[in-house]
């Protein structure tokens, strides 16, 4: 119950004439949900780049003032949440490299497994980090290529990565994007204003009145100037995009692979009312990314929807910390249950997923102190057995509850009367797409490329040499 947290938001723009930095801004608020440790833009104007990153959310980085000296016809976006490399601000994104003859700007979604590898290798050319990023691996691993063009360079680079990127990339001249073979984190195309723009998700490009135009396809790189759009590919052997991005990261109005997130999170729910069904009186789902199957499980089985928790969705977007008092009242500062709805009722409660099982105890205990007479959990996704590699900071596998106890033991410590998770086949089901093009490896322990059991995220923590990336500009 939301121990996941999400990956990392990415948006581009190539529009002459359009204050591409406004409209990042305004992308970047859409994607808002996939990260909000740090956010950043980075412009490119007259052989210049321009870029200013911070921490918090992006109302708080940014103001007029800042958006007004980001110039140019270029721009690209970033919201962070880490999977790679601590909470700081010298980690925040994008990334600004550069050498004699190239520099860059990068964003990155994912994670690269082989990244202490290839700073080691890069370190050993000469390559001095500043991060404990492997986005910024990336984008010194985009220089170091021996092609003199930047799209070679992102190819070498490609060949030479494992493990899952969605990237965004400003040169003077030219947007970027790129998605990893495999397609593990999303990216699409759109069109503004006779320019075009790249996002994680379709509800960026409705926020910012861009026409959707496609997704980028696993192992492509499209190349954006002044001639239009144009695409190249390397090899694809296997697809295994993320299926958490239809159980809990994408909006629920955003468009993935042709289907609306928040159709599918609705099926979702009538599968589970068919997989686990109990009798009720009202069933609620678990704001915000479970509203949807909570009303389709509702719908199926005939039992009433009812809003019977609300969200705080300021918690955990302030620097402040709750002194200790308020830290023991834990769950309620981010929910509050509506007591008249539930007291006395046997309520269906419906979540995305059980993590690490330390929420989902207190929420029902919260329901049960508010009256509730019996509480049946029912998860949107099967039970997650194994850690991602792949861009989500989930937990280790001894911090997964369902990798160390069988679900009957887990119902007993969350405190629930019953608990049913969704089947892989009943997820696959509700997703309507052929199961060989996700990966679903938290779940089956099927990795779609082999992985370090153990992998650590702050396996690229060292002192950094520099202790911020300000507003700043860079001669090209």
């Amino acid at each position: 119950m939301h121990d996941l947290h999400e990956s990392c938001g990415i948006f581009g723009i190539y529009a002459p004439g359009v204050d591409v930095a406004r409209v990042t801004f305004f992308a970047l608020y859409a994607l808002q949900h996939r990260g909000q440790e740090s956010a950043g833009i980075a412009t490119a104007e007259s052989g210049k780049i321009y870029i200013h990153t911070d921490m918090g959310l992006v109302s708080q980085v940014f103001n007029e003032e800042e958006l007004a000296q980001l110039k140019g016809n270029i721009a690209i976006g970033h919201n962070r949440y880490s999977t790679t490399g601590s909470s700081v601000l010298c980690n925040a994104q994008p990334v600004l490299v550069g050498t004699v003859d190239t520099n860059l700007a990068l964003g990155h979604n994912g994670n690269i497994t082989n990244s202490g590898s290839l700073r080691v290798e890069l370190e050993e050319k000469g390559f001095n980090f500043s991060s404990s990023t492997d986005s910024e691996v990336i984008a010194d691993l985009i220089l170091s290529a021996p092609d003199k063009d930047v799209e070679g360079k992102i190819k070498y680079a490609m060949r030479r990565m494992q493990g899952a990127y969605s990237l965004v990339v400003l040169s003077s001249d030219k947007l970027y994007g790129v998605r990893d073979p495999m397609g593990v984190r999303p990216l699409c195309l759109g069109s503004l204003d006779g320019g075009w723009v790249l996002a994680s998700e379709t509800c960026a490009l409705d926020h910012i009145g861009a026409q959707f135009v496609r997704e980028i396809e696993p192992g492509e790189i499209v190349t954006i100037d002044a001639g239009g759009v144009r695409s190249t590919r390397i090899e694809s052997i296997r697809r295994a995009l993320c299926i958490f991005e239809y159980i809990y990261f994408a909006r629920p109005d955003s468009v993935l692979n042709g289907k609306l997130i928040y159709t599918i999170r609705e099926r979702m729910g009538a599968i589970l009312s068919r997989e686990h069904p109990v009798d009720a009186d009202i069933v609620i789902g678990v704001p915000d990314s479970a509203t949807a199957a909570g009303i389709g499980y509702a719908r199926a089985s005939g039992i009433p929807y009812h809003e019977g928790l609300l969200k705080n969705r300021y918690v955990g977007r302030t620097f402040i910390e709750p002194d200790q008092r308020l830290r023991e009242l834990g769950v309620r500062l981010k929910f509050n249950p509506l007591s008249q709805e539930i007291s006395g009722k046997r309520l269906i409660v419906v979540d995305d997923s059980i993590v690490r099982g330390t929420t989902t105890p207190r929420v029902i205990n919260m329901l049960r102190k508010a009256g509730a007479r019996e509480v049946h959990m029912r998860i949107c996704a099967p039970p997650i057995r194994y850690p991602c590699f792949f861009g989500v900071d989930m937990a280790t596998r001894w911090e997964l509850i369902a990798a160390q106890k069988s679900v009957s033991e887990i119902r007993d410590a969350i405190g629930a009367d019953t608990l049913g998770y969704m089947s892989m086949e009943g997820l696959i089901e509700s997703v309507g797409q052929p199961s060989d093009i996700f990966c679903a490896a938290c779940f089956t322990g099927d990795y779609p490329m082999p992985v370090q059991l153990e992998m650590d995220k702050l396996q690229l923590e060292t002192l950094p040499t520099t202790s911020s990336r300000s507003l700043s500009e860079i001669e090209t």
